[in-house]
C-alpha cells in the first residue's frame, strides 16, 4: 500500500496537482461578536490565502479554516494575540488527500452494470456519467437522462428523470455537488439513483411517490468544478467561469441565485470563495436549473445537498424574517432529521439558514421558495469537521443511507400535502 501511496504522490506531482503539504485545518472558537469580527479581518487578508471551510457566523458557532503552511504562524499569532481559541482539526491536509487518492486508485474499475458499480469509493466525472448511462439502459421504463444545459467549459449538464408516466406531473428536485469539493454529495447522489430503481415496486412509500410524482436528480451540478477537483485542486468549490478584469476564476453557484442577490452574505470580490458573480444567474450551471424549474412549472419540493456540518436548513438565508411556511417547514425538518438519526444515531441540527448558520444571500433554496416551491430544503451532510470535505470513502454508503431516510420523509410529506 505504501508503494501505491508513493505512486499517487508522484503522479500528483507529475500531473501538476495543487499540493497541500503542511496545510492545517484549524477550528476557531469566537465567543462573542468582537471575536467574530476579528476573524472576518483575517478572512479579508488575501495574502494569507486562507480557505474558510465554515465561515464566521454567530458567536459560538465553530469556524473552520484551511491554513497554508507559510501562513500558519501568522494566523496562530493573530488568534492568540486577540485571545481567540483554536484547535488543530486536521494536522496535514495532504496526508488525507493521499489516503483518498490511494483508496480511489485501489478500487478503480470500470463497472459493466450498476450492480457491480462500487458505491463505496469516490468517482470521476467520466465514471459518474458512465453510471448514468448504465442506469438508464437497465431501467428504460423508469429512468431517462435529460441534458438541461452545458457548463461554462462545455461539459453536458445531466439530470436523471424518474417517472412512471404522464407529463408535467408534480415533481421533486434533488441536486448534489453544486460545490464541487463536497465529494460525499455526488457520491450520495449516485447511491440515491440506484436506490430509487431498487425500491420502486418494493418499498410502498417510494412506489406511492413515483406513482403520482416525478423525481429529478442532478448528481453533478457543477461539472467543471468537479472535474477540476480531480485534475488540479481537490479543494475547489466554485464554478470555473472567467471574470473580466480579474485573474481569479469562478463564482460561488450558491450565491448566484436571484433571491437577495448581492446582499450581505456573499462577496463582490472575484477572489472570494463566496463571490456572487456579476449578476444573478450569470453562471450557466445556475441558469440551466432556473430555466428548467420555470419551464416545468410544477416542482413541489426542491432539495439541494451540500456537505459538511450535519444540518437541515430551510429559507430564509438572506433575511431574518420567518418564512410564511416556517412552522410547517420546521416540523417537517424535525421529522426528517429524526428519521435520519434512526439508522446510525447521526445528529443533525435544523432551522432557517440565517438563524442556524449565517446570513447567505443568493442561495438556491431562497430562490426556489420565492418561486412558490414550498418544500425547499438544503442539507449539509456528514461530518461535523473531523474530516470536513475529505470524508473517508468508508462513510459514503452510511451517509447516503441515513440521508435517504430524511429525503423519503420530505418526499412523502410532499406527496401527502399537495398544494
Amino acid at each position: 500500500m505504501r508503494g501505491l501511496l508513493l505512486l499517487s504522490v508522484l503522479l500528483g506531482a507529475v500531473l501538476g496537482k495543487e499540493d497541500f503539504v503542511g496545510h492545517q485545518v484549524l477550528r476557531i472558537s469566537a465567543v462573542d461578536e468582537a471575536q467574530v469580527q476579528k476573524v472576518k479581518e483575517l478572512e479579508d487578508l488575501e495574502h494569507l490565502k486562507l480557505d474558510f471551510w465554515r465561515g464566521p457566523g454567530r458567536p459560538g458557532s465553530p469556524i473552520d479554516v484551511r491554513v497554508p503552511l507559510p501562513s500558519s504562524q501568522a494566523v496562530k499569532v493573530f488568534l492568540e494575540a486577540h485571545g481567540i481559541g483554536y484547535t488543530v482539526m486536521i494536522e496535514d491536509v495532504q496526508s488525507l488527500l493521499d489516503e483518498e487518492q490511494e483508496q480511489m486508485f485501489a478500487f478503480q474499475a470500470w463497472a459493466r452494470s450498476t450492480d457491480t458499480f462500487n458505491y463505496a469509493t469516490y468517482h470521476t466525472l467520466e465514471e459518474i456519467y458512465g453510471f448514468l448511462d448504465l442506469l438508464v439502459a437497465e431501467h428504460p421504463q423508469l429512468v431517462s437522462k435529460l441534458q438541461i444545459g452545458s457548463s461554462y467549459e462545455g461539459r453536458p449538464i445531466y439530470v436523471l428523470k424518474f417517472s412512471t408516466g404522464g407529463s408535467k406531473r408534480p415533481a421533486i428536485w434533488i441536486d448534489t455537488g453544486i460545490h464541487s469539493r463536497e465529494w460525499v454529495t455526488q457520491a450520495s447522489g449516485v447511491w440515491f439513483a440506484k436506490k430509487i430503481t431498487q425500491d420502486y415496486g418494493q418499498d410502498s412509500t417510494l412506489t406511492a411517490i413515483l406513482d403520482s410524482m416525478d423525481i429529478f436528480l442532478e448528481i453533478v451540478t457543477n461539472p467543471d468544478g468537479f472535474a477540476f477537483t480531480h485534475s488540479k485542486n481537490r479543494m475547489w468549490r466554485k464554478t470555473r467561469s472567467l471574470t473580466p478584469g480579474s485573474t481569479c476564476v469562478g463564482v460561488d453557484p450558491n450565491r448566484n441565485w436571484d433571491a437577495g442577490f448581492g446582499l450581505a452574505g456573499a462577496s463582490s470580490n472575484p477572489c472570494s470563495e463566496t463571490y456572487h458573480g456579476k449578476f444573478a444567474n450569470s453562471e450557466v450551471e445556475v441558469k440551466s436549473i432556473v430555466d428548467f424549474v420555470k419551464s416545468h412549472g410544477n416542482i413541489k419540493a426542491f432539495i439541494s445537498i451540500h456537505s459538511y456540518s450535519q444540518l437541515l436548513l430551510y429559507p430564509y438565508g438572506y433575511k431574518a424574517e420567518a418564512a410564511p411556511d416556517q412552522q410547517e417547514l420546521d416540523q417537517l425538518a424535525k421529522a426528517a432529521v429524526t428519521a435520519l438519526a434512526s439508522l446510525y444515531g447521526t445528529k443533525f441540527k435544523y432551522g432557517s439558514i440565517i438563524k442556524t448558520i449565517y446570513q447567505a444571500s443568493g442561495s438556491t433554496v431562497d430562490w426556489t421558495y420565492s418561486q412558490g416551491i414550498k418544500y425547499s430544503f438544503t442539507f449539509e451532510l456528514r461530518d461535523t469537521g473531523r474530516y470536513g470535505f475529505l470524508l473517508p470513502a468508508s462513510q459514503i454508503i452510511p451517509t447516503a443511507q441515513e440521508t435517504w431516510l430524511a429525503l423519503r420523509t420530505i418526499m412523502e410529506h410532499t406527496l401527502n400535502h399537495p398544494y
